[in-house]
C-alpha cells in the first residue's frame, strides 16, 4: 500500500538516482558476536542481525529500484522482490544486486497495484493487485496464466465491501503446498470490530484453487493494518502489523498467529463482535521500534531511525532454533523514505495465552 500520509512526496531528483554501483551505505552490521547476541535483541524471541540501505534510491535496466512490496525465495535460491508499481525484480540473495526485472500487467495491459506475492511449487509466481483486488498466476517471463476466484464481498466498493489500497497485502502458501492464503490490509465496511479478512483457496487439478475457508484477525489498534504474512512449517503464521502517524512515524510489530482453531467467517457477513466467532490467536513477538538501531538513520521522524514503511517479509532458512527472517521497507519513490532490507533472527518459542480471542 502506498501510504498517503506521508509528510513529502517524490521529487524531481529522484528521476536522476544513482545506479546501483553508486549506491549510498551498503549494509550496517552489528558489533555483537553470536555470545553476546542480546546487543542486538529486539524482543526475547527476535533478533536484528544488520540492515542494508545498498538498493536505496538506484535504478537497475531503466527501472526504479523501491516501492517494494513482497520478497520471496526462488527455487533457484535468488530472492523475488516484487514493486507496488507492476515490476518484479531477482536480486541475488547474497549482495542483493538486480539479476533481472520484468514488467506485469493485467488482461488489458494495465499496471497492476501488485501487493503480495508467492513463487509457487514449480516456480510461476501468484500475484496479488490491490485494486480489484485480484490474484493472477504469472509465468517468469510476466505472461498471465491464471486467475484465481474472489469472495465478492473482498471486491473493492461499491463491487463489495472493501475499501481501495486497503485489500490484499499479505500472500502466503501453507505448509504442503496445498492451500494459499492472502491477507486483507483493513477490515470490510460493516467490520465494526476492526478485525481483518484471511481468505484461503485450495489447490485443485491443473494448479487451479478454489476458495476455501476464511478466518478473522485482529489488528491490535485501529490505526495498524496488515501488510504481510509468511507460514511456518507447523502451519503458525508471522504476522506484520504496520501503521504511520505522522510526525511520530511508522509502528511496526511481529506477530505469531495460529489460525488452526480460528472460525471459518467465510459465511459471516459482519464481524462486530460476536461471541461466538473465534478469532486467530496471536502473541507479539517484537515491536521492531526496539530493536537496536545498529548506527541507521532516518530522514524523517521515527521512534527509531531504524524504522522505515516495512512492508515485504520473507522466511529466507533455520538456523541454531531461530527462523531467518527478512524484511523490506517500501519507500513509495519518496524522497523522504528509504528502501531498506531487515536481517532478522526469530524464535517462535512462546506459548499462547490459554484463553481464546473472540470476534
Amino acid at each position: 500500500m502506498r501510504l498517503r500520509t506521508v509528510l513529502a512526496t517524490a521529487t524531481a531528483g529522484l528521476a536522476a538516482a544513482t545506479c546501483l554501483t553508486a549506491a549510498g551505505p551498503a549494509t550496517a552490521v552489528s558489533t555483537g558476536t553470536t555470545n553476546s547476541r542480546t546487543s542486538n535483541a529486539c524482543s526475547s524471541s527476535v533478533s536484528i542481525d544488520r540492515f542494508s540501505d545498498a538498493l536505496d534510491k538506484t535504478t537497475y535496466d531503466g527501472t526504479f529500484v523501491g516501492n517494494f512490496s513482497a520478497l520471496a525465495l526462488d527455487r533457484d535460491g535468488s530472492l523475488a522482490a516484487l514493486e507496488d508499481r507492476s515490476s518484479l525484480f531477482d536480486l541475488n540473495a547474497k549482495t542483493l544486486q538486480p539479476k533481472r526485472v520484468v514488467h506485469l500487467a493485467d488482461e488489458n495491459g494495465a499496471d497492476l497495484d501488485s501487493e503480495g506475492l508467492v513463487v509457487d511449487l514449480d516456480g510461476t509466481r501468484l500475484i496479488t493487485s490491490e485494486t480489484e483486488p485480484s490474484i493472477r498466476r504469472y509465468s517468469r517471463d510476466g505472461k498471465i496464466l491464471d486467475r484465481l476466484p474472489v469472495p465478492s464481498s473482498l471486491l473493492v466498493a461499491p463491487a463489495g465491501r472493501a475499501s481501495s489500497n486497503l485489500t490484499f497485502e499479505g500472500l502466503t502458501l501453507l505448509p504442503g503446498g496445498r492451500t494459499l492464503l492472502a491477507s486483507m490490509e483493513a477490515p470490510l465496511a460493516g467490520d465494526t470490530s476492526g478485525a481483518v479478512r484471511f481468505q484461503t483457496w485450495t489447490r485443485t487439478r491443473g494448479d487451479h484453487f478454489r476458495l476455501a475457508a476464511q478466518y478473522a484477525y485482529k489488528p491490535d489498534a485501529s490505526f495498524l493494518g496488515v501488510p504481510e504474512v509468511q507460514a511456518l512449517p507447523d502451519g503458525r503464521l508471522l504476522v506484520l502489523e504496520r501503521g504511520f502517524t505522522s510526525g511520530v512515524g511508522n509502528t511496526v510489530r511481529l506477530y505469531l498467529a495460529d489460525p488452526r482453531h480460528a472460525t471459518d467467517t467465510s459465511g459471516t457477513d459482519h464481524l462486530t463482535g460476536r461471541p461466538g466467532v473465534r478469532l486467530i490467536k496471536k502473541t507479539l513477538l517484537a515491536d521492531i521500534a526496539d530493536c537496536p538501531s545498529l548506527g541507521a538513520t532516518a530522514k524523517q521522524p521515527q521512534p527509531n531511525p531504524l524504522l522505515d514503511n516495512i512492508e515485504g517479509m520473507v522466511i529466507t532458512g533455520r538456523e541454531k532454533g531461530a527462523y531467518k527472517v527478512l524484511l523490506v521497507s517500501d519507500d513509495n519513490q519518496n524522497a523522504v523514505q528509504t528502501t531498506r532490507f531487515y536481517y532478522l533472527r526469530v524464535r517462535t518459542t512462546p506459548a499462547f495465552p490459554s484463553s481464546e480471542a473472540r470476534g
